[in-house]
């Protein structure tokens, strides 16, 4: 199913009926991070009824206890940094974008610590300037997908680097790490604040999404987003982020 497509004075054409799904599912053995349980998914229990057919039940019916920021692919805006109340489902307010991917591996510094810099991203870019912007970090395996991230100290984004992407005109940051910030940096979250200009220049409209996966045999290029989120209102999703392929 080709499409053509006008988006921001460009146009292009996809094909609607190849979506590349570049989110984690939801499940007891997806990616985690910050300290917490597996998600838990049960069924409702109410007296002698049970919400599972395979237990005799008549429906389905479950409860899902999750935290959007530790279990699998979420998006989020600046509520997660501010004091106001920021949601979400009223931040973004468009799900569409020209987003670029780009592979990255993340540099060593002497504390120890793997850090995106803003020189690899100058590379890797190479004069591009996208509306949205999707890291896949080397060495890339599907062990991501179930991948237990607490107190491994993970690779983060430089602070420079966030305001450079900032500056090119970035709004919509994706990676597939739990963080663009050090997991323990004494609550300094300078990645997280470089990016929303949080709190002198406060842009709402600009969202981070954590926890993606990028199989290989997807090439780094550009491509068609599609940002999908539940209508939570709160800081953070689950998202379903959806890439097609530029034809033109």
């Amino acid at each position: 199913m080709l499409a053509q497509i006008s988006h921001v004075g460009k146009s292009f054409k996809v094909d609607l009926s190849k979506p590349i799904d570049i989110s984690i599912p939801m499940s007891a053995t997806s990616a985690r991070a910050w300290y917490v349980d597996p998600i838990k998914i049960e069924p409702v229990r109410m007296g002698d009824w049970v919400g599972e057919v395979a237990e005799g039940g008549s429906v389905n019916f479950r409860n899902i206890f999750f935290n959007p920021h530790a279990h699998g692919t979420h998006t989020e805006c600046v509520g997660h940094i501010s004091k106001e109340a920021y949601s979400i489902n009223q931040e973004l307010k468009r799900f569409f974008f020209v987003a670029e991917l780009v592979s990255v591996l993340p540099e060593q510094l002497d504390n120890g610590d793997f850090v995106i810099t803003k020189r690899m991203l100058e590379i890797v870019l190479d004069g591009k300037t996208p509306e949205a912007l999707i890291l896949r970090t080397v060495g890339n395996s599907s062990e991501k997908l179930n991948r237990n991230w607490s107190n491994t100290n993970p690779p983060y984004i430089d602070a420079e680097a966030t305001r450079w992407l900032v500056s090119l005109g970035v709004n919509h940051l994706l990676l597939d790490l739990p963080s663009v910030d050090k997991e323990v940096d004494g609550g300094a979250l300078a990645s997280h604040r470089a990016f929303w200009e949080y709190p002198e220049n406060t842009q709402t409209h600009r969202t981070i999404t954590e926890l993606i996966f990028v199989p290989n045999e997807i090439y780094d290029g550009s491509y068609f987003l599609n940002l999908q989120i539940a209508s939570f209102e709160n800081d953070a999703s689950p998202s379903k982020p959806v890439l097609y392929r530029i034809l033109s």
